[in-house]
């Protein structure tokens, strides 16, 4: 099984590159993220031409979040069942592995309250998982996290040390999440530094390769002993007009 996960930055603004990359790629499922759209105006026709079942918990503007898959998705998961009117997680069960899209808030700066808010949003997840995941199930959660787990994810550590997407507070949450029972299969495979998935549109970073790895495949134990393939497609990246990430693409025997 293929899982792949992508924040498009808009999907109706880069409909035909997302488009384009799903009929060559053919993902069982592709999990999106920042659609910025709402579930009436997804492009759900273009996708399901390609053979695409689209589950949306999407939002204008911001945020938004979508599961596009092959197979029927059942038991769907839209947020954390509480009163958060923010949609940054989506799951649902295909081919027997629950798959979630997740979108982590950024935080813009630390000490803010949008900083405060990014922590206390993924110590709401640990606690869903704790009340509704099961650590032996095959599981995937993808997405944006926002977060570089270490300093091999980060072209500067020096420069990016306790600043927002590297401070030591959002990597203990995201090690709280880790902690439940996943792991990341990318790093499972590919241990080595200087591997991205994020540059910013300014200053030419990601022909430099300035980037940060913040989107990644936390998969349960069963799942991620069962991969055989993680990578960051950089093709993606390219051109005009691209999203700032690149896809992750992931494979599973199964």
């Amino acid at each position: 099984m293929m899982i792949a996960s992508w924040n498009v930055n808009s999907v109706r603004a880069r409909l035909d590159r997302v488009i384009g990359w799903v009929h060559a790629r053919r993902p069982d499922v592709l999990c999106l993220q920042e659609t910025k759209t709402n579930d009436e105006e997804f492009p759900a026709d273009a996708f399901r031409d390609l053979g695409y079942r689209c589950t949306l918990y999407g939002q204008r503007t911001y945020n938004g979040v979508a599961l596009l898959s092959k197979l029927p998705v059942t038991e769907v998961v839209r947020g954390f069942g509480d009163d958060d009117p923010a949609c940054r997680f989506i799951a649902g069960r295909v081919g027997g592995v629950l798959v979630a899209s997740v979108y982590v808030p950024n935080g813009q700066a630390v000490g803010s309250d949008k900083f405060a808010y990014k922590l206390a949003w993924l110590g709401r997840w640990r606690a869903w998982l704790d009340a509704h995941a099961n650590r032996g199930d095959l599981m995937a959660f993808c997405g944006d996290y926002n977060i570089a787990p270490d300093d091999r994810d980060v072209h500067d550590p020096e420069a990016w040390k306790d600043q927002v997407l590297c401070h030591p507070a959002e990597r203990d949450g995201l090690a709280r999440i880790v902690d439940f029972g996943l792991e990341d299969v990318f790093r499972r495979l590919h241990p080595e530094p200087g591997l991205y998935s994020w540059w910013d549109y300014r200053q030419l970073a990601f022909p430099k390769n300035r980037g940060l790895r913040i989107d990644y495949v936390l998969a349960s134990a069963r799942l991620a002993a069962s991969c055989t393939s993680a990578f960051i497609d950089r093709e993606a990246r390219k051109g005009k007009l691209p999203s700032d990430h690149a896809p992750v693409v992931t494979e599973f025997a199964l």
